[in-house]
């Protein structure tokens, strides 16, 4: 048998369209929610071929808004299929859809930000670590407003081996703003290397698998939107503790046009900035006149590692924060206006 006709045997029972969903329940996509409505099912099906392989496993579909999305997850044959939505309207679509796959679909009415995943599957998925990743999949096509700050939690957590990650290796397929994608498959010089690529890059193997043109979603938004697969690293690329990457690599990037070594700067007190940057680059063997996007994988590994090694001999320097004491000065330095109480 082909494997279109496979497929077929997997498909749900004849449902109202999607277009037919939001005219029943009188759905809009919120602007203040960043929501953007993809109704064309080649696109979802498209998404969904880039998560591999979902017969039987497990999936975790983020914000799936009207199902356009949930359709395609289900026709893949997964075992289950859990939704979170925070918006209740769209509740009613997604238990319609339960229905219609005999109880496939587990609806979370929550914020995936806040929702405890290391609780979402069964045990037995569970895997090693160092083993191939779980028959565990998070698919979603993301409110721009909530898709950085979402994969940058889970970045921590993949560091972690916590939340979703406690299964194993478990993969992701999700969508992002076209540059945003771009952000993280970018390579040492591009111009588009930022801080989010070196956060990606140094945890997970990642795809920008295709981009998907703004007219393609309801309402169109101003960008376009790339889909990207995303499968954690056996051995991170930096092994340090995720907030002491996460420091160095913010401090970098806090001067993307500068040497680096303005940024590194800003890791130390002002009374030791100068010596301890120097000897910072030189423990790193990085040269002070490289810019951020030039720096490459072990150049952040040895800056990391040099970083740690220091914060070892002076415990405090970790706490230290630049912009603390910045804005420390700054309201050390506003004059205090005289209070108009008894003129």
């Amino acid at each position: 048998m082909n494997v279109s006709g496979k497929m077929s045997l997997y498909r749900l029972p004849p449902l109202p369209t999607i277009r037919e969903i939001i005219q029943l329940y009188n759905l809009r996509a919120e602007k203040q929610l960043s929501q953007n409505f993809l109704l064309d099912l080649r696109l979802t099906d498209k998404i969904v071929r880039k998560a591999g392989n979902l017969k039987n496993h497990y999936a975790c579909e983020v914000g799936p808004g009207p199902g356009g999305l949930t359709r395609a997850i289900l026709n893949c044959g997964v075992e289950e299929l859990l939704v979170v939505e925070k918006d209740t309207r769209f509740i009613p679509g997604l238990k319609m859809l339960n229905d219609a796959s005999m109880g496939k679909v587990r609806i979370v009415h929550g914020d995936i930000l806040t929702y405890r995943m290391d609780r979402a599957f069964p045990n037995h998925l569970r895997k090693a670590w160092e083993d191939d990743p779980p028959n565990v999949h998070i698919i979603g096509n993301l409110p721009f407003n909530v898709s950085t700050p979402l994969i940058v939690k889970w970045f921590e957590e993949i560091a972690n081996r916590t939340g979703p990650f406690s299964y194993g290796r478990t993969q992701m397929t999700l969508t992002f703003q076209h540059e945003v994608a771009e952000r993280m498959i970018a390579p040492v010089g591009n111009k588009q290397r930022s801080r989010l690529s070196i956060m990606t890059q140094y945890l997970c193997n990642v795809k920008h698998c295709f981009s998907i043109p703004g007219r393609a979603f309801v309402p169109k938004p101003e960008v376009d939107v790339g889909v990207v697969h995303f499968t954690p690293l056996i051995q991170p690329r930096i092994e340090q503790p995720f907030k002491l990457v996460e420091k160095v690599v913010q401090s970098v990037f806090h001067f993307r046009r500068k040497y680096c070594y303005r940024g590194i700067s800003m890791l130390f007190p002002e009374v030791q900035r100068t010596k301890l940057t120097e000897q910072m680059l030189t423990l790193a063997n990085v040269e002070p006149t490289l810019r951020p996007p030039d720096l490459s994988m072990k150049h952040f590994q040895g800056l990391c590692n040099a970083y740690s090694e220091l914060c070892n001999k002076d415990p405090n320097l970790f706490a230290y924060n630049f912009r603390e004491e910045l804005r420390q000065k700054r309201l050390h330095d506003t004059p205090t206006q005289e209070s108009d109480v008894g003129r």
